[in-house]
C-alpha cells in the first residue's frame, strides 16, 4: 500500500487507513456508483468523501504501475495546486494505493465533502431557475480565470462544477480532478474546453457574449467558433455510440 496524506490531516493518518481497508463494508454510498465508488465517511465530526477508482484494464494495470500516475494522486496533487492558485476545490486530504510486483490494482482519493446548492447541469435543465443568466455569466468568468491561470480542465462538463449560493455570492468548485493539464491556452485550446458543457443555444449565446469581452473578441467570432467545437464534440460522441452499438452486436 502506498498513500500520502496533507499535513493538516497527519495525525488522523490511523483512522484514514482504517477507513480505506475496510471501505467496501464502511461508508455512506453518495451519487452515482455505475464507474466508481463514493462513499462518505464521519472524521471527527467533518464529513469527508472518498472516491474508489475502479481497477483498470489490464494494459493500464501495467502503465499505472512503471508509467503513469494513477487517478488517485492526479487528483490529490491537482487539487494541492488548485488550491495555490486560489481555484476552488474540496480541500484534498490523501490518496492511496495498492500494487503488487507488476500490476498497479486499487487507487482511492479522500477529500472534503462539500454541500452545495447546484451544478452547471441544473443549468442545462432547469432555464427557469433563479438568477439563471447572472449564475451562467459567474460561471463564464470563472472559466475564464481557469484560462487566465492556465489551467485546462480537460473534464469541464456539467456535473464537474459544484455551485455555491450565499447572498447572490456564486463559489465554484471544481471535481474529478484527475484529467488536467497547466499549460497556456490561446482562444482555440479555450473555445474547445467550453464545447463539453452544453448543446442549448441559449446558454451559448451567453456564454458566448460574457467571455467574448472577458477575451476581447467579437461575440460573432467567438460564437461561431464554440459552435463548431460543439458540434465536432458531438459528431465524436455519436461515433463513439456506434462504435460501441456495432461491437456489441457482433
Amino acid at each position: 500500500m502506498n498513500y500520502a496524506i496533507n499535513k493538516a490531516f497527519k495525525e488522523d493518518e490511523q483512522q484514514l487507513t482504517s477507513f480505506i481497508k475496510n471501505f467496501d463494508n464502511s461508508g455512506k454510498n453518495f451519487g452515482n456508483q455505475d464507474r466508481n465508488s463514493l462513499k462518505l465517511f464521519d472524521l471527527n465530526g467533518q464529513t469527508i468523501n472518498i472516491k474508489s477508482f475502479k481497477i483498470p484494464n489490464a494494459i493500464n494495470q501495467l502503465a499505472y504501475k512503471f508509467f503513469r500516475k494513477s487517478k488517485a494522486q492526479r487528483s490529490f496533487e491537482y487539487a494541492n495546486k488548485l488550491n495555490n492558485l486560489n481555484v476552488g476545490t474540496p480541500q484534498p486530504i490523501a490518496y492511496y494505493e495498492f500494487k503488487t510486483p507488476v500490476l498497479f490494482k486499487k487507487s482511492y482519493y479522500i477529500s472534503e465533502h462539500l454541500t452545495y446548492d447546484l451544478t452547471y447541469r441544473e443549468l442545462t435543465t432547469d432555464l427557469n431557475y433563479p438568477n439563471h443568466e447572472d449564475i451562467l455569466r459567474a460561471f463564464t468568468r470563472f472559466t475564464f480565470e481557469l484560462h487566465e491561470k492556465g489551467i485546462n480542465f480537460l473534464d469541464h462538463s456539467p456535473g464537474n462544477t459544484l455551485i455555491q449560493i450565499d447572498n447572490g455570492v456564486y463559489k465554484f468548485y471544481l471535481v474529478d480532478l484527475n484529467r488536467m493539464r497547466f499549460e497556456p491556452m490561446d482562444l482555440q485550446a479555450r473555445i474547445k474546453n467550453l464545447s463539453r458543457l452544453t448543446i442549448q443555444d441559449s446558454l451559448v449565446k451567453v456564454m458566448s457574449d460574457e467571455y467574448a469581452k472577458l477575451y476581447g473578441v467579437s461575440y460573432g467570432e467567438f460564437y461561431s467558433k464554440l459552435w463548431q467545437y460543439i458540434n465536432a464534440f458531438q459528431d465524436k460522441i455519436k461515433r463513439k455510440k456506434a462504435l460501441k452499438k456495432k461491437l456489441l452486436f457482433r
